[in-house]
């Protein structure tokens, strides 16, 4: 029924029934009733009146060992040695009231890529790929954790993930397309990739709008005319795009997703809101940019430098932007670490593709900007007392530590007597304690000490004290995630 307070107070009073969940480990055994703002302040109103009011529910609920259905299936891949690798389409099957948007129209959009992938493929419009495309339709992250985990395969093979969750909100949902990121701590041009093609979609999906004529208007019968109007925007979390670029995997995933949506979480999530004209533009954005990805090889080099250069020059920009609201000291920190993600962005995920890329292109391509703002800053201050201290994440547990139905970290901070660190809590410019929490756990890799995991965080964030990240590691350490490197 929160959400109710983040819906506009049209849709509430149109009787908007939001919905969520309790918590399915709460040493709280209980349930409750889901009414709308409406319905509940009809209800208030009698009992102001001196009315009662009884509510009946029956309850059968219980906690017992359990599978996951996960459905999953392949375009193989053309090439020998290649074809082991592979590029995943993935969206999210599960909700107790599935909604059109949330996430029906992530799920229908990998499966018309597949179809059309698949048919264009074998009528020999398009070469088949070098790289394996697999599709996958999980529940929502704990299906993407439990699965990485039971196929380890998968996480071998996985080199990058094109993830849709809520891709088809029409004018109704004032929803804004984004085409997100990944994290500071996963520097990856796969992002690249897809803005490449976002962008296009932009540029000519707007001349459709603005002229009525575009070689390339990407327009459904029944759907809207407008500009889709993309955002390429800094990483947020909150879908199965966490799991794949989690330290434990370390995979890229391109996450397309519309936020905000309305109707969200509601009975108003239906058919009806949603646009087909959007669901082909964001089949096609992430058709085009799987299908780069798979068959990428030496030929490739010119349009992946292109792309690098073009996202550089958003990222460099965004970069201008946030240091404008940082004191002296943190936009330092900002510009080194975005100058240090920009360097540090590999080949690809293992290697292998692109070979005629040289390391010396990538980092020269787009970088004097940053370069200009990082050269009078000097040499980094050397770390003391616990700022010098060193983590290294164990290899169990596998993935992120909060989930939608269980918290690793409180299930064992709370037998292992570990307060509950403030960092959890904490909320900065441009994240809250989730953020900062998934990234210092990404970051702890037994080479960064806690005052480089602060600055990384705080780059990617906003400023945070040194003592709440230390915090959040030692308990982290008590509970067996991390351990202390001598």
């Amino acid at each position: 029924m929160h959400l109710d307070a983040f819906l506009p107070e049209e849709v509430c009073q149109a009787g908007s029934l939001a919905w969520g969940h309790l918590d399915t480990f709460s040493a709280n055994k209980t349930f409750g009733f889901m009414v709308s703002l409406k319905t509940a302040r009809a209800l208030r109103e009698r009992l102001g009146r001196g009315e009662t009011i009884r509510l009946h529910a029956t309850v059968k609920a219980g906690q017992h060992p359990g599978n996951y259905e996960v459905v999953t299936a392949t375009i193989p891949g053309g090439d020998p040695k290649l074809k082991e690798e592979e590029i995943a389409f993935s969206c999210h099957l599960d909700h107790q009231r599935p909604g059109a948007n949330d996430n029906a129209s992530g799920c229908v959009t990998i499966l018309e890529v597949a179809r059309t992938l698949q048919k264009l493929i074998h009528e020999g419009k398009l070469a088949r790929p070098a790289r394996t495309i697999r599709f996958i339709w999980p529940p929502e992250i704990e299906g993407t954790v439990v699965l990485l985990n039971g196929k380890p395969e998968f996480a071998r093979r996985i080199k990058a993930a094109i993830h849709m969750d809520m891709v088809g909100g029409g004018p109704a949902t004032k929803a804004v397309f984004h085409v997100t990121r990944g994290p500071l701590s996963l520097p990856s041009f796969v992002h690249d990739v897809a803005w490449a093609f976002a962008e296009f979609v932009n540029e000519q999906s707007y001349k459709f709008a603005a002229t009525g004529s575009a070689e390339y208007p990407l327009t459904a019968p029944e759907g809207g005319k407008e500009p889709l109007q993309a955002q390429f925007s800094a990483y947020t979390m909150g879908s199965d795009h966490d799991v794949y670029q989690d330290s434990s995997f370390k995979i890229p995933a391109i996450y397309l997703n519309d936020w905000p949506d309305r109707y969200i979480h509601t009975n108003f999530d239906t058919a009806a809101n949603i646009d087909t004209t959007k669901l082909k533009r964001a089949a096609f954005i992430g058709a085009a940019s799987g299908y780069f990805l798979a068959g990428m090889n030496e030929a490739s080099a010119p349009a992946l430098l292109s792309a690098i250069g073009i996202g550089r020059a958003e990222r460099f920009s965004f970069v201008l932007r946030r240091k404008a609201q940082l004191p002296e000291s943190e936009s330092a920190i900002l510009i080194r670490a975005s100058l240090r993600y920009e360097e540090a962005i590999p080949l690809a995920a293992d290697g292998a593709a692109g070979r005629s890329i040289t390391i010396g292109e990538l980092r020269s391509q787009s970088l004097s900007g940053l370069r200009e703002l990082a050269a009078p800053l000097g040499e980094e201050s050397r770390a003391s007392g616990e700022g010098a201290l060193k983590f290294a994440r164990q290899a169990e547990p596998r993935g992120p530590l909060a989930v939608f139905s269980y918290d690793y970290f409180a299930d064992h901070a709370r037998a292992a007597r570990v307060a509950t660190p403030k960092l959890l809590s904490y909320e900065g410019l441009w994240g809250g304690g989730e953020e900062y929490a998934y990234e210092a756990l990404n970051f702890a890799d037994g080479r960064r000490n806690a005052q480089q995991i602060r600055d990384a965080v705080s780059a990617e964030y906003g400023p945070v004290a040194l003592e709440l990240v230390v915090e959040y590691l030692r308990a982290l350490e008590k509970i067996g995630v991390v351990a202390r490197v001598k």
